[in-house]
C-alpha cells in the first residue's frame, strides 16, 4: 500500500520558516517526481513545486521562487519542502503527491499518489 505523510506544518508568524517533510512508503521513491500543492480555504489546490527523480531538476511557482526550497533524499525516502520569507498568503494545506514519470508536472492530475496534507498558516 502507497502512502505520503506530510509533516512539519504549523502556526509562524510572517517572515518565519517552516520545513515540511513528505516520507514515502509502498513505492519505490526514486521512479517517482515528487511535487508539492497547497489549497488555501475556498481556493483551488495549486502548483508550488517539483522535483525530479534524481533530484536534480526542479520547477518552482513564480509566488515562491527564492523563498522556499525542495529536495530528496531517496535512501530516506523522503522529500523536504524549506520554506522561507513565508507571508500570510501562503497559509494553505500542503500536500505532496506523487507521480511517476521523468517529467516535471505542475497539473494535479498527472499524480499518482497523494498524502493527507499538512496545515501551514501564516499569521501577519
Amino acid at each position: 500500500q502507497v502512502q505520503l505523510v506530510e509533516s512539519g506544518g504549523g502556526l509562524v508568524q510572517a517572515g518565519g520558516s517552516l520545513r515540511l517533510s513528505c516520507a514515502a512508503s509502498g513505492l519505490t521513491l526514486n521512479e517517482y517526481a515528487v511535487g508539492w500543492f497547497r489549497q488555501a480555504p475556498g481556493k483551488e489546490r495549486e502548483f508550488v513545486v517539483v522535483i525530479s527523480r534524481g533530484g536534480g531538476g526542479m520547477n518552482y511557482a513564480d509566488s515562491v521562487k527564492g523563498r522556499f526550497t525542495i529536495s530528496r533524499d531517496n535512501a530516506e525516502r523522503t522529500v523536504y519542502l524549506q520554506m522561507n520569507s513565508l507571508k500570510p498568503e501562503d497559509t494553505a494545506v500542503y500536500y505532496c503527491a506523487a507521480d511517476n514519470t521523468r517529467v516535471l508536472h505542475t497539473d494535479s492530475y498527472h499524480y499518482d499518489y497523494w498524502g493527507q496534507g499538512t496545515q501551514v498558516t501564516v499569521s501577519s
